[in-house]
């Protein structure tokens, strides 16, 4: 993962368009930043081998999915000794429920973002992920109602 990285203006419009859709083919992407279909494939394959772009993935509707509910969960731990924080990282790379997980500061530890189908299947995943495990002190849940930014 770059740490930093030099990006003109070209790179910053073809970033942000294939943020919004990376299907939108070269010749398209060209007219809308000024170069040529060349450029664009070649500044793309640039952006991709440099670990820029990171991924070209699909979102799926979540409901197609059997996982409409959203969670937000902030963990707080008892211990950040490095032993602790990679066992509890481990494990959330374990559960597919985990979509996304963030280390952070402030009044809590980690917030996860999970996706589940049903709040019995949230309250299995507190009882294995969480109530089983010492180190996890507390925990609280944000329960998303809708999306209101984002894809």
């Amino acid at each position: 993962m770059p740490e930093s990285a030099t990006l003109d203006r070209f790179d910053h419009a073809l970033l942000a368009a294939v943020q919004a859709d990376n299907l939108t083919p070269a010749r398209i992407l060209a007219e809308r930043v000024g170069l040529s279909e060349s450029a664009v494939l070649r500044r793309l394959r640039r952006l991709r081998q440099e670990g820029i772009i990171v991924a070209d993935v699909a979102v799926v509707h979540p409901a197609v999915l059997g996982t409409p509910l959203c969670l937000h969960v902030l963990v707080s731990l008892e211990r950040e000794t490095s032993d602790r924080l990679d066992a509890f990282v481990r494990g959330l790379r374990e559960r597919p429920e985990v979509r996304a997980a963030w280390y952070v500061t402030g009044e809590a530890d980690f917030v996860l973002e999970l996706r589940l189908g049903s709040m019995a299947d949230y309250e299995a995943f507190t009882h294995a992920v969480f109530h089983d495990d010492p180190n996890v002190r507390a925990f609280r849940t944000l329960v998303a109602m809708r999306q209101v930014v984002g894809i």
